[in-house]
């Protein structure tokens, strides 16, 4: 019989808060998912992606990842080790004057998740635009591994993402 990783654990507790932010609250439209097994390394990579419904810049996404390493590990019950999985929260939004908004992006995060988890922000723009738009992809990486033990401090993580896109909106 199946016995699901702590991966697959962690995804499903995501996915089931979001989805009933979704169709039972309705606070969040969820706009994409992936669900990655990459045959390569042995790795996997878990992303969903929604807005807020009354949002219409920001798409937040929950990214969570494992490779061979953790699986292996939990699988073959390493002794000493501690098996989980990666986790990153991304933000993308259109920013016009970056030396203003940039700032603005790194003083919400850090004040909303702590000075510990420093956003980085990734700018891009399509070459020949009439109008100087800028696509800012912002990560926060999680430094330390998560692993079961803090599955029950996700519905708080996701409120301080939902506050997370909530103020980004206003940037």
């Amino acid at each position: 019989m199946f016995h699901p990783t702590v991966f697959d654990n962690i995804k499903i507790a995501f996915e089931n808060q979001l989805y009933d932010y979704d169709n039972l609250d309705g606070i969040l439209m969820i706009k994409g998912r992936t669900d990655i097994l990459n045959l390569a390394v042995m790795s996997r990579e878990f992303t969903l992606a929604f807005k807020l419904t009354d949002g219409f810049k920001v798409t937040s996404e929950v990214v969570l990842l494992s490779s061979v390493k953790e699986l292996s590990d939990e699988i073959l019950e390493t002794p000493g080790s501690n098996p989980g999985c990666s986790l990153l929260l991304r933000f993308y939004m259109e920013v016009t004057d970056p030396p203003i908004q940039c700032p603005a992006v790194e003083r919400i995060l850090t004040g909303i998740w702590g000075p510990e988890l420093k956003p980085e922000q990734s700018l891009s723009f399509r070459y020949g635009g009439e109008e100087q738009i800028y696509n800012n992809c912002i990560q926060l990486t999680f430094k330390r591994q998560i692993t079961e033990e803090q599955m029950e401090d996700i519905p708080n993580l996701l409120a301080h993402l939902l506050q997370s896109a909530e103020e980004l909106e206003n940037v």
